[in-house]
């Protein structure tokens, strides 16, 4: 998989922040891009900017636009206020997946909980399963919830790398509407590239 290139100074074993928990395509992203890196959790945009801007981290992977949405908001007007510099990005593909607890099926699963950006990812594929999307904080985020709560009736929207973190089970791959749906991530540095 293509890395996002260290920046000139950028020290291996640093830390990249990400919005999201664990898990989640941010998550992802930092892992698959930023392997030297430790990948940093924030459960906000604004946290991940203000960590970078206080030196906590020293990178930041946030996503910006996505093919079949738009801007990801707020993300992209708080790094335009920000300040940072944008050292990199990249387009990635995003692959949704319907998860739930071991036991569940498409039959059993009534709602689908995810981030409302992955959730405008796929609004007709769940209305053919039949499923009613509900607002989470995250992708990942709302496989943790639905791993906890252990309810059949309750499945999530995410990676498929959410399931393994999660210990769920993966109803159906490519949930997404569209063929062609990607992620830009910035890379995002409190220095000068």
């Amino acid at each position: 998989m293509q890395s996002v290139g260290r920046p000139d100074g950028d020290r291996p074993g640093g830390r990249c922040g990400y919005q999201g928990a664990p898990g989640a395509f941010s998550h992802e992203a930092c892992l698959d891009l930023r392997p030297w890196d430790e990948a940093t959790a924030y459960e906000t945009f604004a946290e991940v900017i203000d960590a970078l801007k206080a030196g906590d981290i020293g990178a930041a992977l946030i996503p910006v636009e996505n093919s079949t949405i738009g801007r990801v908001e707020p993300a992209a007007t708080l790094i335009e206020q920000s300040g940072l510099t944008v050292v990199s990005e990249v387009w990635r593909p995003i692959r949704l997946a319907l998860m739930a607890p071991h036991g569940a099926s498409l039959r059993t699963v009534k709602t689908a909980e995810s981030h409302p950006i992955a959730l405008r990812q796929c609004p007709n594929s769940l209305a053919a399963l039949g499923v009613t999307a509900v607002e989470a904080f995250d992708t990942a985020g709302a496989a943790r919830a639905v791993a906890e709560a252990g309810d059949i009736t309750r499945a999530a929207v995410a990676p498929a790398r959410a399931a393994e973190v999660y210990d769920l089970s993966i109803l159906r791959n490519d949930i997404q509407d569209s063929g062609d749906n990607r992620t830009r991530f910035v890379l995002l540095s409190a220095g000068i590239a």
